[in-house]
C-alpha cells in the first residue's frame, strides 16, 4: 500500500490506523491469522481483510468496537514511534504552505528524526516531484528508510545518513526548498543556499529556542537571504456552545410609568471557551526566508 494513494478495501500487509478515540489511536499491520488485543476485545485480523476502510468492527466479544482508516501523513504523525521530537500537523502544514510545495517540487529536509513531516512532504510534492531528507544517525536512519519502503514512498524520498552541517546536502542548484531542524541550523545556511536552484528558492528553519532563531536570522541575511519572518504557531481550540438567557422586555415608557411588571422572553447566546481537549502540539519558532538570485 502506499500513503500516496487510496485503496477502498483493506489487504493483508497494509497498515491501517486503529481508532478508540481521538486520544486512543495506534497504527497496525494486518497479518492473516494476526490478533490485535484492544481495551474490551480482541480484533482478528481475518475479519478485517477486505472490510472497507473506515469499517467500524466489532471485538471478539462484540463488547466493543473500533474504526479503522486509511493511513494518512496526519494520522501517521499521532501513531508512530518517535525516535525524536515530531513536528505536528500544526506546523506540517504551515510549513508547506510557505515552501511553496506542490507537485513536481523538490525539496530537502534535514533531519528526517521520526519521519512524520517526510510523509507529509512527500505527498506535497508527489507524484513526479522529490524529497532528500537527511540523518546523520544510523540507526534512525535505517527504520526511517524502512518506514519509507513500507510505506510506498521510495519513489519520491531519497534517504541519506549524513551531517549536513560538515558536510552538506551534496547538490548543487537542484531544489527549490530546505527545511531546517537542526540543532545548529545556522551551519547549514550556506549549504541550502548552494542547493537551491531557483530564484525565489524558499527557507524553513525549525528551532525550539529564540536564541538558536536569532543566531539562524543572522546566518541568513549575511547570506543574502531577504524576506525572513519567524512565526509561533500555537494551536488554541475552542468549544462552542449555545445557553439560553432570559431578557427583561420592560416594553415603553409608558409601560414603565404604571409599573407593569416587565415580561421575560428568552435569548440564545453563544459562549466559547478554550477545550479541556489535549491536542499534540510544542513550542517553537519556524523561520522563513527567500532567496531572491544566486551569488
Amino acid at each position: 500500500m502506499s500513503f500516496l494513494g487510496y485503496t477502498e478495501k483493506i489487504s493483508a500487509g497494509d497498515l491501517v490506523i486503529v481508532c478508540r478515540g481521538y486520544e486512543r489511536m495506534f497504527a497496525v499491520k494486518i497479518e492473516s491469522g494476526a490478533v490485535t488485543q484492544v481495551k474490551g476485545g480482541a480484533v482478528h485480523h481475518d475479519g478485517l481483510i477486505g472490510k472497507t476502510f473506515g469499517s467500524k468492527v466489532y471485538t471478539s466479544n462484540g463488547n466493543n468496537w473500533v474504526i479503522v482508516f486509511h493511513p494518512t501523513p496526519e494520522l501517521w504523525t499521532l501513531t508512530l514511534p518517535h525516535r525524536t521530537q515530531i513536528i505536528y500537523t500544526p506546523d506540517a502544514s504551515m510549513i508547506s504552505l510557505q515552501l511553496d510545495l506542490r507537485p513536481g517540487s523538490k525539496v530537502i529536509e534535514s533531519g528526517t528524526g521520526s519521519g512524520g513531516l517526510s510523509h507529509s512532504l512527500a505527498r506535497s510534492v508527489a507524484p513526479n516531484g522529490h524529497l532528500y531528507t537527511y540523518e546523520f544517525h544510523d540507526q534512525r536512519a535505517a527504520l526511517a528508510r524502512e518506514e519509507f519502503r513500507g510505506h510506498g514512498l521510495s519513489e519520491v524520498v531519497t534517504l541519506e545518513c549524513r551531517d549536513v552541517c560538515t558536510r552538506g546536502f551534496g547538490l548543487t542548484d537542484t531544489v527549490d526548498a530546505v527545511f531546517l531542524d537542526l540543532p545548529n541550523p545556522w551551519l547549514a545556511v550556506q549549504h541550502a543556499k548552494e542547493a537551491i536552484k531557483v530564484t525565489g528558492g524558499r527557507l524553513c528553519s525549525f528551532s525550539p529556542c529564540i536564541e538558536q532563531v536569532q543566531r539562524t536570522v543572522k546566518e541568513l541575511l549575511s547570506s543574502g537571504f531577504t524576506d525572513i519572518d519567524t512565526v509561533e504557531c500555537l494551536l488554541r481550540p475552542f468549544d462552542v456552545h449555545p445557553h439560553s438567557l432570559s431578557v427583561p422586555n420592560i416594553g415603553g415608557a409608558e409601560s414603565v410609568s404604571r409599573l407593569v411588571r416587565p415580561t421575560l422572553s428568552t435569548q440564545s447566546l453563544y459562549t466559547a471557551q478554550p477545550t479541556t481537549k489535549k491536542i499534540p502540539g510544542h513550542t517553537g519558532f519556524l523561520t522563513f526566508a527567500t532567496l531572491p538570485h544566486k551569488q
